[in-house]
């Protein structure tokens, strides 16, 4: 009888110790504590605090770790401007360069993209400055009277969109930004920017409706504290037509360099001299 109820105790205990594990001896426990301390961490003997604290990291413990003990992993970095595509030039946006032909978002003296997104337009634009680059809407083709929108390069390397108005040859700052979902990057010496602004606005003398046809003005220079300055080129580029928002067309402008060695007196003078020397002299 004695012998049975010992047996009875042993599959008790048995059971019990299946389902709650081995438990440390007290030895064993204080050993792990004065090595590990109470949360496992080598070197730290403090008791365990019931404070808002402890609660806090251990949830956060708990909350951030998987059943391993391992961070879960974290998202991969976002690239915060995307590239130009000159891809979609022609086809899904128009788009102006300006400079060596061939030329391209990275390369060109200056570039601009338009296309429409829903009742917005989104614009990007691109040129070799470290100030500012702008583009202006235009009922003619001089400067003076223009809706212009430019992305400035400030002191503390951030590009903001700005929103001026060409008095002259003068650009006034308007408060009246048109500008949403900007972004915009300085990088190997370039500023390129990325902005929307509605395709409608009720009409008013800095603010153009973009539904409508314009002579697009296209110009860039150095900024100082944040503040654009005169541009590079006397006589900025603009567009030889009135550019509409709903025809997307791949235009390329060649710089003053270039502009030179494409004119048809020059071409005929180079063909008469190549003549000349492979026919050689009588």
């Amino acid at each position: 009888m004695i012998f049975m109820r010992i047996l009875l105790q042993l599959s008790v205990l048995l059971v019990q110790g299946s389902w709650r594990g081995v438990e440390p001896s007290p030895t064993d426990e204080g050993a792990l504590r004065a090595s590990h301390g109470d949360h496992g961490e080598p070197g730290h003997k403090e008791p365990h605090k019931d404070s808002y604290s402890t609660f806090a990291s251990e949830f956060l413990e708990s909350r951030y770790l998987s059943d391993d003990g391992y961070p879960f992993p974290t998202a991969p970095p976002v690239d915060p401007f995307a590239r130009i595509k000159v891809t979609d030039c022609g086809v899904t946006k128009g788009c102006i360069r300006y400079g060596k032909p061939g030329c391209d978002a990275e390369t060109c003296d200056y570039f601009m993209s338009y296309r429409r997104i829903g009742t917005d337009v989104e614009f990007e634009m691109s040129a070799d400055t470290d100030g500012w680059v702008a583009v202006g809407f235009s009922s003619d083709k001089k400067m003076g009277g223009d809706d212009v929108m430019g992305c400035v390069h400030d002191d503390n390397g951030r590009v903001r969109i700005h929103h001026f108005y060409n008095v002259g040859q003068w650009a006034k700052e308007i408060k009246r930004n048109p500008a949403r979902d900007e972004e915009g990057v300085f990088e190997n010496n370039r500023v390129t920017c990325r902005f929307k602004r509605p395709l409608y606005v009720p009409r008013e003398e800095t603010l153009v409706d973009l539904h409508l046809s314009w002579y697009y003005l296209f110009a860039w220079g150095p900024a100082i504290q944040g503040s654009i300055t005169r541009h590079d080129n006397d006589a900025p580029p603009v567009s030889d037509h009135m550019i509409s928002i709903y025809k997307y067309e791949d235009i390329f402008m060649p710089s003053t360099a270039y502009q030179t060695f494409s004119s048809p007196f020059c071409l005929l003078l180079i063909v008469a001299l190549t003549f000349y020397l492979l026919m050689g002299s009588p």
